[in-house]
C-alpha cells in the first residue's frame, strides 16, 4: 500500500534531498558567484552533468541572470564537448568531477571550470574510475566556492529557456537559441506545458530521462519549481521506477517508449508488485510508441498516459491522450491549441488530408529562435514562416496526425517511398524482439535496399529467416528487409533514440556512396 506520511517537498536524487528553500538558496548564490565571474544577460553558462540537483540549481542559476544555460551531452567525445564550449561562446563550465578530468585539452582559454562532486546515486549506476573523483588541478571546486558566494540580488530578468544543442545527425550539433519571453508568451507557454505536460502546483514528478535533453529539461526545471517533488533517476531502471512511483506516490512522469518496451518486458509479478494508483499525467515523447506498447501500458495505468510531437525547435505541435490513442493508433493526436501545421509537398505545394508530405509547424506564441552563429541553417528549415524538422507525415479527415518517418530515413527501393516506421512496428510485434532499427543500404538494381538490425530479448536467439517470414505475413513484400542482422546492443542515446546513422553509413561508404 502507499504510504499516508507526510511526504518531503523539493527535489530528490537517490539518498539525497534538498528542500526548495535550500535549491533556491543555492541556485541564488551561484547566480552571485556567476554574476562576480561576468555572467550577464544573454550569455551562456555550460553544464556538463549527469542528472543531478547540482545540474537543476545551476540552470536556475543562470535564467536568474537572464543568461542561457547550456546543457552539454555528457556522452559526446572530449572534441565535441570543445565545439560545444566554444561555439556557445561560454565563460563558465560546470561539470561533474568524473567527466572533467578527460578535458584537460579541451576547454577553450579563458573559460572558468567549476567542478560539482559527483554524486553516490551516479557512481553506483555507472561505471566510474575511482581516480576521477577528484578536483583536476585546472577546476575550481563548486562546493568550497559556492560558500564564499552572496546571494544575487539584482533585477529579475526576463528568463530564456535553456540552450539546447541538436543531436548533430548531420555536421555538427547547432545551439537553438530562443529569444527571451515577454510576459505574454511566458503566459502561454505555462498553459501550454499544463496541458502537454501535466505540471501544476504541488506537483509531484519522476525524471528517469536524462537533463541534457530538451523536453526532460523543460519538464524538470519546470517541475522543480511548483513546490512539490521533483525525483531525478541517475539512470532508468524499470523496477527501481516502479518502486519510486511507489514510495513517493508520483502523479507526473514525463517518458520515451523505450522506458514502457522495458517496464512491460518485466516479469508479470514484478509489475503487479507496485501500486501505480497515484499517476496522474504521463507523456511520453521523442520517438514512435508502437501502438500494441501504448495499449498495454494504458491497460496497466489507466488513461493516464499522454503523447506530444514536436521537436527542439517547434515546441510541442500535436498532443494525444489516451483516448485518442486506443481510438486511433499510432497517432500522435490533434494539433495543439495556438499551433499550425502544413504537410508540404515535394514541389512545395501545400498538401490536402490524406496525402503524405514533410510536416512544417509554427506556435504564433513562442518566443522566435535561432540556430546560434548560424542564422544561414535557421533559413534552410523555413518556409513562409513555418519550420521543419524533416518528418514527413498527414492528416485524417478527422483532424489526427500521423508521423510516418524522417524524411531522411525514408528509402526509395526501385522509386517506390517506404518509410521504415512502418516496418520497425511490425518487427516489434514479432516475439523476443526486445528493439530495431531499419534503413536503407546501396542496393545496385533497385538503388536502395532495406536492411533490419534487431535486439533481441536477453536470452533469446533469433532467426533472421524466421523474423522475415512473420513480416511476409503482415507487410507487403517489397517492404520486407531483403537482409536481417541479430545485434546484441543497438548504438543509443539515453533518451531511447536509435543512433541509426552508426548502423547504415558504413554500407554506404563500403559503396563508395553518400546519403
Amino acid at each position: 500500500m502507499i504510504e499516508t506520511s507526510p511526504l518531503f517537498l523539493g527535489v530528490i536524487s537517490g539518498q539525497r534531498r534538498r528542500d526548495h528553500a535550500e535549491v533556491a538558496d543555492r541556485a541564488a548564490r551561484i547566480a552571485g558567484g556567476l554574476q562576480k565571474l561576468g555572467v550577464g544577460q544573454g550569455d551562456s553558462v555550460c553544464i556538463l552533468m549527469r542528472n543531478d540537483i547540482a545540474f537543476i540549481e545551476a540552470a536556475y542559476a543562470a535564467m536568474r541572470l537572464g543568461a542561457y544555460a547550456v546543457p552539454v551531452n555528457w556522452h559526446f567525445k572530449p572534441d565535441e564537448i570543445n565545439y560545444v564550449l566554444s561555439d556557445s561562446g561560454t565563460s563558465v563550465l560546470i561539470g561533474h568531477a568524473d567527466m572533467l578530468h578527460q578535458l584537460r585539452d579541451a576547454i577553450p582559454a579563458g573559460v572558468t571550470v567549476l567542478c560539482a562532486p559527483t554524486p553516490p546515486e551516479i557512481l553506483a549506476s555507472y561505471k566510474i574510475d575511482p581516480d576521477h573523483l577528484a578536483t583536476p588541478d585546472f577546476a575550481v571546486e563548486l562546493e568550497s566556492w559556492l560558500e564564499q558566494q552572496r546571494p544575487y540580488e539584482g533585477p529579475a530578468l526576463p528568463q530564456p529557456q535553456n540552450m539546447i544543442y541538436t543531436s548533430g545527425t548531420t555536421g555538427h550539433p547547432k545551439g537553438v537559441r530562443r529569444n527571451a519571453p515577454t510576459p505574454e508568451q511566458t503566459a502561454s507557454a505555462e498553459r501550454m506545458r499544463a496541458m502537454i505536460y501535466g505540471v501544476r502546483p504541488g506537483i509531484r514528478a519522476l525524471l528517469p530521462g536524462p537533463l541534457y535533453h530538451s523536453a526532460p529539461n523543460s519538464f524538470g526545471l519546470r517541475a522543480g519549481r511548483l513546490g512539490g517533488t521533483l525525483v531525478l533517476m541517475p539512470r532508468f531502471d524499470p523496477e527501481e521506477f516502479l518502486r519510486l512511483i511507489e514510495e513517493q506516490r508520483i502523479d507526473t512522469i514525463f517518458m520515451v517508449p523505450t522506458m514502457f518496451i522495458r517496464l512491460m518486458k518485466l516479469p508479470e509479478a514484478v509489475r503487479q508488485k507496485y501500486d501505480m494508483s497515484s499517476l496522474r499525467h504521463v507523456i511520453h515523447a521523442a520517438a514512435p510508441c508502437p501502438a500494441d506498447v501504448k495499449r498495454a501500458m494504458i491497460d496497466w495505468w489507466g488513461p493516464v498516459i499522454h503523447e506530444f510531437y514536436g521537436s527542439t525547435e517547434s515546441g510541442a505541435v500535436t498532443f494525444a491522450n489516451s483516448e485518442d490513442a486506443l481510438k486511433k493508433p499510432g497517432t500522435v493526436g490533434k494539433i495543439s491549441p495556438g499551433a499550425e501545421l502544413r504537410f508540404v509537398g515535394e514541389n512545395g505545394e501545400i498538401l490536402p488530408q490524406g496525402k503524405i508530405g514533410e510536416i512544417y509547424s509554427r506556435i504564433a506564441s513562442n518566443p522566435d529562435f535561432t540556430y546560434h552563429n548560424k542564422p544561414e541553417k535557421r533559413a534552410e528549415i523555413e518556409r513562409d514562416g513555418f519550420i521543419t524538422s524533416g518528418d514527413v507525415g498527414y492528416i485524417d479527415k478527422d483532424g489526427y496526425v500521423f508521423i510516418c518517418d524522417r524524411k531522411r530515413d525514408m528509402v526509395i527501393s526501385g522509386g517506390v517511398n517506404i518509410y521504415p516506421a512502418e516496418i520497425e512496428a511490425a518487427l516489434h510485434a514479432v516475439p523476443g524482439v526486445h528493439d530495431c532499427a531499419v534503413f536503407g543500404i546501396p542496393d545496385d538494381e533497385f538503388g536502395e535496399g532495406l536492411m533490419a538490425v534487431v535486439e533481441p530479448q536477453a536470452g533469446v536467439t533469433l532467426d533472421p529467416g524466421a523474423i522475415r517470414a512473420q513480416l511476409k505475413a503482415s507487410l507487403a513484400d517489397y517492404k520486407v528487409p531483403k537482409q536481417v542482422e541479430i545485434l546484441e546492443n543497438l548504438p543509443r542515446e539515453d533518451s531511447g533514440k536509435i543512433f541509426k546513422r552508426r548502423l547504415r553509413d558504413p554500407y554506404w561508404e563500403r559503396a563508395g556512396r553518400k546519403i
